[in-house]
């Protein structure tokens, strides 16, 4: 019988319950999936506490991308039993999620993956250079030669956004908090890495811009990092709204906007899967051109058997982890 982790109540990671679950033989229209991978994403973390904007009814099995073997698939789906995949799930009842032995999952969210991609690298790829890709190239109107200032440039989501920045010609500036996240940064190609527990990065972004400033900034964080970075946006520049992993939503003053006529945007990745999935297949096909060119591959900074996604999601809150945190099946 598979096994999943089990939110019951919402609340910490410590309240999860590794439990058996009942198998279902009916797929109903889903590809049933053998996960053998399952990322872990900072939302997860506010699904299991009840203040993410996404909120599955209880019980639920959070996680939502995994990689693994079909096992089932419905006919004409384009699936069969053995196809290696990865896939982005839902948190629909106790047969869904990541964070699983077993999970099912709509046929238009699962696709193929090369063999010279592993699991991991599944579980990996997709979300996060989506929401680069998205942010960049179409949020931001990402051009050839522009500065672009990645906040948290050692993270999942940061580490995708210097790659991809770096694929399309780019100059990167990276932040981070220590100097092994600094290296990370250095490894993904930030052409400059700065500690902004050290060092002030509107000074930094200043000084290596010739006072002009980044043209976009990637802002993950949002709180004081987003107040700060609105003194080095270039005249026309763009920052890319993604989150707010600093525990505090800013807030900007409309007419601050005007002074160097630089835009906010935001990006909410989900809503393209509802409002434009053609864009989504678009975008996917762009993304496995570059892993095949060897310009973006994603980086997996820690790996944990499933049974001990507890820790693990207690290492990724208190920021002990760089890039992709998965478990393994």
């Amino acid at each position: 019988m598979p096994k999943a982790w089990i939110v019951y109540e919402l609340g910490t990671p410590e309240q999860l319950r590794f439990e058996d679950v009942e198998p279902t033989q009916s797929t109903e229209g889903l590809v049933r999936i053998r996960v053998r991978a399952a990322g872990v994403n900072f939302f997860d973390l506010l699904q299991i506490g009840g203040t993410y904007q996404v909120k599955p009814d209880l019980p639920f099995v959070p996680g939502a991308e995994v990689g693994g073997e079909v096992e089932v698939a419905p006919p004409e789906s384009g699936f069969e039993a053995g196809d290696r995949v990865l896939a982005v799930v839902s948190q629909e009842g106790l047969h869904r999620g990541g964070y699983t032995e077993v999970t099912h999952a709509d046929p238009d969210a699962v696709v193929k993956i090369p063999d010279a991609m592993s699991y991991e690298e599944g579980a990996a790829f997709f979300i996060n250079y989506q929401t680069g890709w998205f942010g960049l190239h179409r949020r931001a109107c990402l051009q050839a030669d522009d500065v672009v200032l990645v906040h948290a440039g050692a993270g999942g989501v940061g580490s995708a956004a210097i790659q991809l920045a770096k694929a399309a010609g780019a100059r990167v500036i990276a932040t981070a908090g220590s100097e092994a996240k600094l290296k990370v940064c250095r490894a993904m190609g930030a052409d400059l890495a700065l500690n902004y527990n050290e060092d002030d990065f509107v000074a930094v972004v200043k000084e290596a811009t010739g006072g002009k400033g980044a043209d976009v900034i990637y802002d993950p964080v949002g709180g004081d990092v987003f107040d700060r970075s609105t003194k080095c946006v270039a005249f026309e520049g763009r920052i890319v709204v993604v989150g707010f992993t600093s525990g505090r939503i800013p807030t900007l003053g409309a007419n601050h906007v005007l002074i160097k006529n630089y835009s906010v945007v935001g990006l909410h990745w989900g809503l393209y899967r509802q409002r434009a999935p053609e864009q989504i297949n678009e975008c996917t096909d762009k993304l496995f051109q570059l892993y095949a060119e060897g310009k973006i591959r994603p980086y997996v900074g820690r790996q944990a058997p499933l049974a001990d996604a507890v820790r693990l999601l207690q290492e990724f809150a208190s920021r002990q982890t760089t890039g992709k945190a998965i478990l393994t099946v």
